[in-house]
């Protein structure tokens, strides 16, 4: 939809939909404890099927909207993305009409017989310590940014974090004599994840000779990574300098901030350390997700059939 048009149809869509968008968002913040992004994505989701709906002009609640219509829509977005993509929107349309059926506004919900498709595990790309050594040493600290990216990716790989906690991190959830730091994760859930001397040694070396230095904006004070503006950082640049120093490094992985948290999790496995603490440290709910990210290749898994189990 260009600049501030909306087509009637839409409109009159989104009027029938929009109260239950809103109560909908609510509830996944209020009650679910979901962040703002996972809410966004949610929503994506249904304003894709109402879309749909304006472009045919149906003009459905999402109180009379049937099994057949959302077929429509799952067939006709099957032809635009791929498998894994369309898995997502099914499970973001079922948890909106599952909450629907919950408040009592449907009886039942139009997704019920619609199966998600088999996408397999996707296991994401992890890279070598000599791959993580070889990204540290592509940065130029000649430059102020130079030494707060090496902090960057030192925290990334050290403490596993996500994207979104690494830019939240706070200057107060630092606890180096303690050796811990502190991390707010998904759904505002708090862990300690312990902090090892380099990954420290860096953070100290930013924030002593370059974020001192800085003009920080108001309401920024407390945050650790900041641009050269003195403003927190986007997601969307931590992307950019570890993709920028991939490229310089000729590494020919389609790399993110999530390899160096999964391959945080792949070298402490490696290394003898179990599930159920890297689970912790990842912050993860549950141990099938921890084992989902954790890809072991086959030679290392015979070793320690070998080693530990008593049938050897």
């Amino acid at each position: 939809m260009e600049g501030f048009f909306m087509p009637k149809m839409f409109y009159f869509v989104n009027m029938k939909w929009n109260n239950y968008i809103k109560d909908y968002q609510s509830y996944l913040r209020i009650e679910r404890g979901l962040s703002k992004n996972t809410i966004e994505n949610y929503s994506f989701d249904i304003e894709r099927l109402c879309l749909f709906l304006e472009t045919n002009q149906i003009d459905v609640s999402p109180i009379k909207i049937t099994d057949e219509t959302v077929q429509q829509f799952i067939y006709s977005v099957s032809k635009e993305v791929n498998p894994r993509s369309q898995a997502r929107i099914i499970s973001g349309l079922k948890s909106f009409f599952n909450y629907l059926v919950f408040e009592d506004y449907r009886n039942d919900s139009p997704l019920e017989l619609i199966e998600s498709p088999k996408t397999g595990r996707k296991l994401p790309d992890t890279l070598s310590i000599k791959d993580i050594d070889a990204l540290i040493a592509a940065i130029d600290l000649s430059s102020n940014e130079g030494e707060r990216n090496r902090a960057i990716l030192e925290t990334l790989y050290g403490c596993g974090l996500r994207v979104s906690e690494l830019v939240s991190l706070k200057i107060s959830d630092l606890f180096f004599d303690e050796g811990f730091i502190k991390i707010t994760g998904k759904g505002n859930k708090e862990r300690f994840v312990p902090i090892g001397k380099l990954t420290k040694k860096y953070i100290e070396i930013y924030q002593d000779e370059i974020r001192v230095h800085l003009n920080i904006k108001k309401g920024c004070e407390d945050t650790l990574f900041l641009n050269r503006r003195g403003n927190q950082l986007t997601r969307a640049m931590i992307f950019t300098i570890i993709k920028d120093l991939a490229v310089k490094i000729g590494l020919n992985k389609n790399i993110s901030p999530h390899t160096l948290r999964h391959s945080f999790a792949t070298h402490l496995l490696e290394n003898g350390a179990d599930l159920r603490s890297i689970q912790l440290m990842l912050g993860h709910e549950s141990i099938t997700t921890t084992e989902i990210y954790v890809h072991l290749d086959r030679s290392f898994l015979t070793e320690v059939m070998h080693s530990y189990h008593p049938r050897k």
